[in-house]
């Protein structure tokens, strides 16, 4: 049977946390990506250090090591806060402000 093609990055996992970064609506179109795997610098075991490593900015005006206040941060499916710790193989995913009707 074929396997499916993988978005994520390859990567082992020997020293460090890796984790799984997805990125929702305008954040995945600004980035070019939507999922990846990511080890996470010395030091990284919050999103918010998660964030200023993968400098991601959502305006021009913002610095890309500030986790705006509109953005939601969930780890492994459940909404959480910036601060929150990380362990190896958590999913991380930052979403964007959604607006629908």
């Amino acid at each position: 049977m074929p396997q499916a093609q993988s978005t994520q990055t390859p990567m082992t996992q020997q020293a460090g946390t890796v984790v799984r970064v997805r990125l929702f609506a305008a954040l995945r179109e600004r980035a070019g990506w939507g999922e990846r795997l990511i080890r996470l610098d010395a030091g990284t075991a919050t999103p918010v250090a998660l964030w200023r490593q993968l400098a991601l900015e959502v305006s021009p005006n913002s610095h890309a090591t500030d986790l705006p206040p509109s953005i939601r941060v969930a780890i492994n499916q459940a909404f959480a806060t910036a601060d929150t710790p990380l362990r190896p193989g958590d999913e991380v995913a930052f979403l964007p402000p959604i607006t629908g009707g």
